[in-house]
């Protein structure tokens, strides 16, 4: 009888190619390889020079999203010469060149890679997913193991759609309890973070498990996994159930007919054994937590929204609120913010723009805000539209664009002014993320809403119940 074993354990093991010794990594072999215009330049050039071939273009996705405008003239009309827009060109050379599928600029099924992946069934439980992008992570909430790679990695897997890798440790994250109202699952990756710290999850995979994980919609489990990487970890997953079958069913990508029901009675077996071990655990509990919101430049200083700064800390957390203008024991509730961005492969899918519109409905965003909010694709896009969200966005005076990375990194040029804070739903709030001396706070599509409201820090609960 075998011993119980993990989620991560059952993909590791079913993807080996060859067992790891002391002196070479593990042969792992890759189901699924998206690409896109940023990281890719380079491993094209490699297979050129070595005359290579794509090992499996059937396996391998493209498309364009952090270097695309977000305005439609400037995205579908004559191409400005921008080292951006020449990304973009020798991208759509590269995949048509070696006979990859690029979802292209003029494409309804275009998007933030993390974001298009999914709503095309592309990915799918149990498989073992790359891209070179560190928010590969988002995919895990399928249960796939899914992790960002390295250039060089991209060529690699592109010449032989396997990879080398050091078999990672294993961390538990139980969530107990319930999130309550206002309480979101960004508000709950956050305040995660803020509890093992950015470092917590070094050379692990985290299984995220519990009731209150259970109880979240595929957006909200995608946006937990997502930041998984903001712990430092190599990926997170979720085991699939019912919750994911039904998101999945009758996509594009996914089998269909008998094979569906072949498939799914497969994913029914990719969660834990009970009796399996973790190499860590901690629990968390969800009934305790508040809208979050961070103070600082990594993503695991962060607060209650209602609370106040931490008033201890070492050298780095002191210039981490140099950087951001704030000072410790003090509230940011209040304070003036200049843009608010509800976008990234985060918090850009529809149910965040239905989090966000909620608060816009019937009110103003404050003079002196600037408010963009941009689709994670452009089905996000049509979908929002068709529900009207996009009219509530406009009536409260916010800028709505099309799909595409944005002020998530600024790539595009949509960037935060120096000195100006931004309430950004994205997932990274590093010194010039979104601009040269740019101030970011990361909160929930709820908060950012309120935000823009109030023109100062807001809680959102305060909104939702007026």
């Amino acid at each position: 009888m075998s011993s119980p074993t993990t989620l991560f354990e059952k993909v590791w093991q079913q993807h080996l190619v060859m067992n790891e010794t002391p002196a070479h990594p593990a042969v792992m072999y890759i189901d699924l390889h998206l690409i896109h215009e940023v990281t890719t330049p380079q491993a094209f050039d490699v297979l050129r020079e070595r005359g290579l071939k794509v090992r499996r273009v059937d396996r391998t996705l493209a498309t364009l999203d952090h270097s695309t405008p977000t305005r439609a003239v400037d995205l579908y009309g004559t191409r400005a010469d921008t080292p951006a827009m020449r990304q973009v060109s020798q991208m759509e050379r590269n995949c048509e060149e070696f006979g990859i599928d690029l979802v292209g600029i003029d494409d309804e099924r275009r998007g933030i890679v993390h974001v298009m992946g999914p709503e095309l069934g592309a990915t799918q439980p149990g498989y073992t997913i790359v891209c070179g992008d560190s928010h590969t992570a988002t995919h895990g909430a399928f249960g796939a193991l899914a992790f960002g790679i390295g250039t060089t990695e991209v060529g690699h897997v592109l010449a032989t759609q396997c990879l080398l890798q050091r078999r990672p440790r294993t961390l538990a994250v139980n969530v107990t309890g319930r999130l309550t109202p206002g309480v979101t699952g960004k508000d709950l990756i956050l305040a995660i973070i803020g509890q093992i710290g950015v470092d917590g999850g070094t050379g692990h995979v985290i299984e995220y498990r519990g009731d209150a994980i259970r109880q979240l919609s595929m957006e909200a489990r995608m946006t937990v996994c997502n930041m998984s990487i903001e712990a430092g970890a190599r990926a997170g997953m979720i085991a699939p159930d019912d919750i994911t079958f039904n998101y999945l069913a009758g996509r594009e990508r996914v089998p269909q007919g008998p094979a569906w029901d072949i498939a799914v009675q497969s994913w029914r077996r990719l969660k834990t054994d009970d009796g399996a071990s973790f190499d860590r655990e901690v629990t968390v509990d969800a009934s305790s937590l508040t809208p979050m919101i961070t103070f600082g430049t990594n993503p695991g200083m962060v607060m209650p929204v209602a609370g106040e700064i931490p008033s201890e800390g070492g050298e780095g957390f002191r210039r981490a609120l140099d950087y951001m203008g704030l000072e410790a024991g003090t509230s940011l509730l209040g304070r003036d913010v200049n843009v608010v961005f509800v976008g990234s492969c985060t918090n850009s899918r529809v149910s965040d723009l239905r989090e966000a519109a909620a608060i816009l409905r019937g009110r103003r965003v404050a003079d002196g805000v600037n408010m963009l909010i941009v689709p994670g694709s452009q089905a996000v896009k049509r979908e929002a539209e068709a529900e009207g969200l996009h009219e509530v966005f406009l009536q409260a005076g916010a800028d709505w664009r099309e799909s595409g990375c944005s002020m998530c990194i600024g790539m595009n040029g949509d960037t935060v002014a120096s000195g100006h804070y931004a309430v950004s739903t994205s997932n990274r709030n590093f010194e010039g993320r979104q601009g040269a001396g740019a101030r970011t706070l990361l909160a929930s599509p709820a908060t950012a809403a309120a935000s823009a409201v109030a023109g100062k820090i807001a809680d959102p609960r305060l909104l939702a119940s007026a």
